[in-house]
C-alpha cells in the first residue's frame, strides 16, 4: 500500500522504468523512448497511472527540483541521466507532454509483450512475486518440493491475490508462445528453478494455475 505522504510514488515507478534501459532519458519531443514506450504501454491498462504520474511532475517542476521543500522526497527517486546540454527538468517536461498526449487518447491495452524487465514486472506483479519469492535461488534451502513451495505461497496471501495470479499466468502464457520465450520471460520474472523432473516449463505453470484455480473453488 501506498503511504500517504508518498508524493511522487507514481514518479518513482515511471523512472524505474528508465533504471533497466540505462539510467539516461532517451525521448524527443516527437517520440517517447524505449523506458516511456514501455511505462505508457503499462498505463494504458490504468490510465489514472498516468495522471498521477503528470500531476506528480507538475508539481515537482513547479516547487523546484532542488527545494528543500521536497529533498526527501527527491531523493527517493532514480537518478536518471539528462543527454548533454539538458536538465532533469526539461526531461520531465518533455515526459509531461508525453503523458498530456497519451492522456487525451489513451487507446487500446496493447497486447505487445513486454520489452523490458520493468515491464514484464509491472504487467505481471503478483505471478512475479510468486515466482521470485517461492522459486529463487535458495529454492531448495528452503522448501522439499515445489508442491512445499506453492502451498507456502497460497497459505500466505489473500484470495484477491490468488485470483489475481490466475487472471496473470493465463496472460502469461497467452504473451509467451515459444518455449524458449516462456523460459526466458519466467526468468525475468524470478523464476530460478527447473520445474518438477519430467514436466515441462509450460505444463508446470498450467498445473500451477490449475491447483490455485481449485484452491479457490474450494
Amino acid at each position: 500500500m501506498t503511504a500517504p505522504n508518498d508524493r511522487f510514488h507514481e514518479l518513482r515507478s515511471l523512472l524505474r522504468s528508465y533504471e533497466v534501459v540505462g539510467y539516461a532519458f532517451d525521448d524527443t519531443e516527437e517520440q517517447p523512448g524505449a523506458a516511456l514506450d514501455a511505462y505508457l504501454r503499462q498505463a494504458a491498462l490504468h490510465p489514472a497511472r498516468a495522471a498521477r504520474a503528470a500531476a506528480e511532475i507538475d508539481d515537482l517542476l513547479t516547487v523546484g527540483l532542488f527545494s528543500s521543500e521536497i529533498a526527501d522526497d527527491v531523493d527517493l527517486l532514480p537518478h536518471i541521466n539528462p543527454p548533454k546540454g539538458e536538465s532533469v527538468e526539461s526531461c520531465l517536461a518533455v515526459v509531461r507532454n508525453h503523458l498530456a498526449s497519451f492522456l487525451a487518447e489513451p487507446g487500446e491495452p496493447s497486447r505487445i509483450t513486454p520489452r523490458t524487465s520493468w515491464e514484464w514486472k509491472e504487467r505481471f506483479p503478483e505471478f512475479s512475486h510468486l515466482l521470485g519469492s517461492y522459486f529463487h535461488q535458495d529454492f531448495s534451502h528452503e522448501y522439499s518440493s515445489h508442491k512445499e513451495a506453492l502451498d507456502d505461497y497460497i497459505s500466505g496471501v489473500s484470495p484477491g491475490d490468488l485470483l489475481c495470479v490466475t487472471r496473470e499466468m493465463q496472460d502469461f502464457l497467452s504473451l509467451s508462445e515459444s518455449d524458449h520465450q516462456l523460459k526466458e520471460a519466467a526468468a525475468t520474472l524470478g523464476l530460478r528453478v527447473a520445474p518438477p523432473r519430467g514436466v515441462r516449463l509450460r505444463q508446470w505453470l498450467v498445473d500451477v494455475q490449475g491447483i490455485i484455480a481449485h484452491h479457490l473453488q474450494g
